[in-house]
């Protein structure tokens, strides 16, 4: 079974549309999961289905939705409020199974036989907590036959962007998701969740352009512009307490060293929780919805958040203009997803 087909079997029934049509050249693909993952997967969504217990499902599902790439997945990512985790546990202990706080920090687990589903209300750092706009801006797709909202690419990115550890790195995950659908990301409120970590998103924007330099535009000028200029001003400020390590942060491992043995202090988690009116302007039926450039809301204090909105409507017009002077034609990496004329560089796929 081709790779695209084996990813449509896998969704079960019409899954949700690609953000840009076009199928991905086909490769002969094994799969590694079985129906008995599948069923526990089908098992779990029923369970949170029917007990109407709210969530959002990420990982493989979602990248495959915007992306068009598809791989094999050990699990099924659900996302949720950690207020609603006992609600989650009583539904799966309903459907048999067994569940269990993982890491009371950010991830509880529901087991049948050996196969299980998470349940992630935060990311392990504690910076990326899943809030009520995780679910304002989700997208509606189909998972597994099933109607499910799908986690929004912007929060996608900023739960991914601090993982960094020896065994796995999410920035090709990053970068594809910029890839697909990057002009069509709320930047504004990519930049609000990063915060004052904002450097890490500048670090993978870097690798980004790297990656593909012929798609630059997917992440906005003014963007780049405000990052750049961010960055202009630490460096000139000269270096921060010499005691500080940021490394666990993004690696639960990897700075030990510094910690224990150089006596270096760790930072002070900052979580990206907006508040709910942050734009709440904003209407969309999926959830990227167009940037509007013009204040870069990451700065700003979180009263003041709402005051992006002021922009908004000047900023509008604009924004669609250049939406509308270019072709929206990206879809995915090379082999893994046909990408249409129209982008600088780019190569047809039949």
């Amino acid at each position: 079974m081709r790779q695209y087909e084996r990813a449509e079997a896998m969704l079960a029934g019409e899954p949700a549309p690609l953000l840009y049509p076009g199928r991905p050249p086909g490769q002969e693909h094994v799969a590694t999961g079985g129906a008995q993952e599948l069923a526990v997967r089908t098992r779990a969504l029923e369970a949170m289905i029917e007990a109407e217990v709210p969530f959002l499902v990420a990982g493989t599902y979602a990248f495959f939705v915007y992306t068009g790439i598809y791989r094999e997945t050990k699990d099924l990512d659900l996302f949720l409020l950690e207020r609603d985790l006992p609600a989650a546990f009583c539904a799966l202990e309903k459907a048999g199974f067994r569940t269990v706080v993982h890491d009371a920090r950010w991830i509880g687990k529901g087991y049948l036989g050996e196969s299980f589903v998470d349940l992630i209300f935060c990311s392990s750092n504690e910076l990326a907590v899943v809030d009520e706009l995780w679910f304002q801006h989700a997208r509606e797709g189909s998972v597994l036959g099933y109607p499910c909202l799908l986690a929004p690419p912007e929060e996608m990115i900023f739960s991914k962007a601090f993982i960094d550890e020896r065994e796995r790195f999410d920035g090709a995950d990053i970068n594809h998701l910029i890839f697909a659908c990057g002009h069509l990301m709320d930047w504004e409120r990519i930049l609000a969740r990063f915060g004052p970590h904002w450097e890490v998103l500048f670090a993978h924007l870097t690798l980004y352009r790297f990656v593909y330099p012929g798609a630059r535009s997917q992440v906005p000028d003014w963007v780049m512009d405000e990052l750049c200029q961010r960055t202009q001003e630490v460096s000139r400020s000269g270096n921060a307490g010499a005691d500080l390590c940021r490394g666990h942060l993004i690696s639960n491992k990897q700075y030990r060293h510094d910690y224990e043995l150089r006596g270096m202090s760790s930072a002070e988690p900052t979580p990206g929780v907006l508040p709910l009116e942050w734009r709440s302007g904003v209407s969309g039926s999926g959830p990227c919805v167009v940037a509007t450039p013009g204040v870069a809301a990451a700065g700003m204090a979180a009263a003041d958040l709402a005051a992006a909105d002021a922009v908004a409507a000047a900023a509008a017009a604009a924004a669609a203009a250049a939406a509308n002077a270019k072709d929206v034609a990206v879809a995915a990496a090379a082999n893994d997803v046909a990408v249409p004329a129209g982008v600088p560089g780019a190569k047809e796929v039949a």
